[in-house]
């Protein structure tokens, strides 16, 4: 195995089924592993979404409660305010714990797909890195060239998030 770059159009990537041997090989193979890299990059993306989801369950689990001054707060808990009393219209300790469960299991959720998708994209990174060490010139222009597009493509989406 050569330690330097070639610029051949005959390589094994990976697997023994993936010998390429001439141009039109290299042409696909190129753009296999640079569309490999751009789901790498979005995979990026799409666990730091995951991961602001998460944080934001965490820090709000449900909508957030307002405790206004206003003087009717102040009233007497049992006093009728149009037709309802105030212990009717406020939450009880079975609703907050429901919310809370639920809140808890959502959390949860989001932590397994932001697991696996972290296995995907450690799974993906190695791949495309052993592409890389099998010295070729095009390969090697085919990720730099798809970790920029895919950078460029999903990173901007960070901003609507």
């Amino acid at each position: 195995m050569n330690m330097h770059f070639e610029g051949s159009s005959n390589v094994t990537l990976l697997f023994n089924f993936w010998d390429v041997r001439g141009p039109a090989g290299m042409v696909l193979s190129v753009f296999v592993v640079l569309k490999l890299t751009v789901i790498y990059e979005l995979l990026k993306v799409w666990k730091i979404t995951i991961g602001k989801k998460k944080q934001s369950f965490i820090t709000h689990p449900s909508a957030p409660v307002s405790f206004s001054p206003e003087p009717s707060c102040f009233a007497p808990v049992m006093t009728c305010q149009e037709g309802n009393s105030a212990l009717t219209s406020s939450p009880s300790e079975i609703s907050l714990a429901a919310e809370t469960t639920a809140a808890a299991k959502k959390s949860w959720l989001l932590h397994c797909l932001q697991t696996a998708i972290h296995i995907l994209q450690v799974t993906l990174g190695y791949m495309l890195m052993l592409c890389v060490m099998s010295y070729n010139v095009w390969i090697f222009l085919g990720v730099i060239m798809g970790s920029v597009l895919g950078y460029f493509l999903a990173f901007p989406l960070l901003k609507h998030i």
